[in-house]
This record gives C-alpha cells, structure tokens and sequence, in this order.
C-alpha cells in the first residue's frame, strides 16, 4: 500500500510545520489528521482547515507509493518521541500503519485519504518573490494591528499592495493603523493587491526563516499561495474594502518631536503599572519643550514620569491607550523616532527619523476626562 523510509528529524519538523493548519476539532474526522503522499518526488505532508491549508515536502526513502491520513497529535506525539535514527513506515489497505525507528514500534490506524478534502489550487495570476527574513519582519511589524473584529472581515486580514515603487503591506482595527514598506527586486506581470488572512500571515511567519532565500508569494482568484522553500501555504483571499489608508493618514501636522523608541517604551510601561484589565484608564501625555510628561491614574494609584526628546510640542496634551502607543513603537523598525501631532483629539503619526517612507504607525487618542 505505502511505504517509506525518512530520517526522524526531518519528518518531525515537516510534522511540526503541516500541523500548523490542521483543525483542532472538526466535524470532518480527516481534517484533525495529516495526509502523508508518497510519490517520485519523495513524501508529502499536508494539514489543512478549509480556511489554510500548508502542505511541506520530505526527502524520504519511498519503495511503495501511495496515502493515508493519521491523526496529527497522535503521529507528532510518537515521531517526536522517537530515537534519532531513520524512521520506517508501512501502511496496508486496511489503513493499519506500522511505524519503527530503532528499536521502537508502533502500530497505529490512519484514515483513508480518500475522506481527505483536496487544498485548493492557486491559478498563477500574479506572483511576486521577496526574501523570507524580509516577508517575515513585514508581517511581524503590521500584523498586530490587523483587527479582530469579525463584524468587518476585510480587516481582519493585512492589505498587500504590489507595484514598481514595492511591496507595501497595511494592517488597520479602527485604533491604529500600520503600514510597512519594502523594495522588492524584480517585479513580473504588473501591480496587484490582496487582502491575506492574520491567521494566515501568522503561520508564514512561521515558516519564514532568517535567511535571505526568497519566498514567492502567487495571487490566485479566490486564494493565494505562499512558497517558502519545501513548503506552500494556501489561504482565502479576503474580500471587502481595505480602508482607503492614504487619505486615513493626516500627514500635515505642525508638532513634531524625536524620542528614543526604546526610552519611550520604558516610560509608557512604567506609567502603565496602575492599569489593568479591571482598571482601565489612558496614559495622558504633555508634550512640553524636549520632554514629554505622561501620567496614569486608576483606582490602583497614580503613576508619573518624565521622557525626554527632542523638539517642541507646545504643551500638547493627549491621552493613548498604553498597549496601542506601546506596540507601535515596540514594533517600529528603528532606534529612533519622529511623532507628528496635531490636536488633543488627533491621531498620532509615528515615522522614522531618516525621511524614508518604510514605516508609519497612526494611533488614534483617547478622550482624556477634564484634568483632575
């Protein structure tokens, strides 16, 4: 029926990867199992959840081609727990799987593949190549502010925009927005945009490594696939209208100011003592001459400090939310940052301070309570 031969190690990172888009619990008992296809090329292993499916190539030993399905915590569980020898798997037609990696062995049921539902195909549109530890930071740096709230779908998911100028990826939820920039080598066949899945983006960013191997991402109709070297990824496009970003971002503001990103982060977090889930309460901020005093006040305490940077803000005072101030800066790519602001009741804009347009962040503020 089937039969290979595959060095433990490998099979349990192909086992790792694939299980990142098996369904936990699903009404389809092949969907919370793993298919394993023998063919020429070696052995396939796929996980999919009818939303991603990820689908990762092994070099194996294969002496009789063919496919089953197993149960993908059960498998993961025993090959993880195998010596580190060359792994031996034969299934019969009865789907009985019999597994033995030095003097271990096992024998356990699978499912037929049959039952297995097949991972969409991706006609190949557009597609553009960008290399992995690049895909992998963009994603890290806009993907926490895609939004959780399935009443707008759209944005539950990050905006790629494709053309000569590069890749530009966008990611809003109605309190902050982010937008990342990146050149890209070669661009075929045209601009194009999408809208991609967080879920989705987040297991990429799995896969991603921190090297400069290229990853290619192809624009389907209805999907898109990601290729990042023996492993594919698949999810839905999501439809909808993106927020128009361009015209979200005022970018005329007459205050701006330079912080260090990372002084900013340790005054923010040290004022942030006195907020919890329970007590919850903005930090106020007075951008004064070269330093900005930020406060909070909760039933807990009241906590105050003092950051300095450089420029004038006029004795701008404006309240945030501590975690969305928080993670734009601990998400922007630099040491140092430019803040443009305007009003008490305008959004803040974060840049970087060399001019080049590879990162903004916009928080919007949070009406502070007459001072008390």
């Amino acid at each position: 029926m089937m039969k290979f031969s595959c060095e433990k190690a490998l099979l349990q990172s192909a086992i790792a990867v694939a299980s990142r888009a098996v369904a936990q619990k699903s009404s389809i008992p092949a969907l919370e199992g793993l298919l394993l296809r023998t063919g020429q090329e070696g052995l396939t292993v796929s996980g999919y959840n009818m939303n991603t499916g990820i689908r990762t190539k092994v070099s194996a030993g294969v002496s009789e081609e063919g496919e089953i399905v197993l149960n993908a915590r059960l498998f993961g569980d025993i090959i993880r727990r195998m010596p580190d020898d060359t792994v031996t798997f034969s299934a019969d037609e009865r789907q009985m799987v019999h597994l033995s990696c030095g003097d271990a062995d096992f024998d356990i049921l699978g499912l037929s593949a049959a039952d297995y539902p097949d991972l969409p195909e991706v006609e190949d549109e557009y597609a553009v190549a960008i290399q992995q530890r690049t895909l992998r930071a963009m994603i890290e740096e806009t993907a926490f502010a895609v939004s959780t709230n399935e009443s707008r779908p759209v944005h539950t998911g990050a905006l790629f925009e494709i053309s000569e100028k590069g890749l530009t990826m966008v990611a809003v939820d109605g309190f902050r927005l982010a937008v990342r920039r990146e050149p890209l080598e070669q661009l075929s066949g045209g601009a194009f945009s999408f809208v991609a899945p967080g879920a989705a983006l987040n297991e990429v960013k799995g896969i991603c490594g921190d090297t400069e191997d290229t990853a290619s991402v192809t624009l389907g109709k209805r999907h898109i696939l990601f290729e990042v070297g023996d492993t594919e990824l698949i999810c839905r496009r999501l439809e909808g209208e993106f927020l128009d970003y361009k015209n979200a971002i005022p970018r005329s503001n007459p205050i701006s100011v330079v912080a260090e990103t990372k002084s900013l982060i340790e005054s923010i977090d040290r004022v942030s003592v006195v907020i919890s889930d329970k007590l919850k309460s903005p930090v106020r901020c007075v951008f004064d001459h070269d330093k900005v005093l930020l406060s909070a006040k909760t039933g807990n305490g009241e906590a105050k400090d003092v950051c300095r940077l450089s420029g004038d803000g006029g004795g701008l005072e404006i309240g945030f939310n501590n975690r969305y101030l928080m993670e734009a800066l601990r998400y922007a790519p630099a040491d140092t940052v430019k803040i443009e602001l305007n009003t008490g009741v305008s959004p803040a804009i974060i840049v970087p301070t060399d001019e080049k347009d590879h990162f903004l962040y916009m928080v919007l503020p949070v009406r502070l309570k007459a001072a008390e």
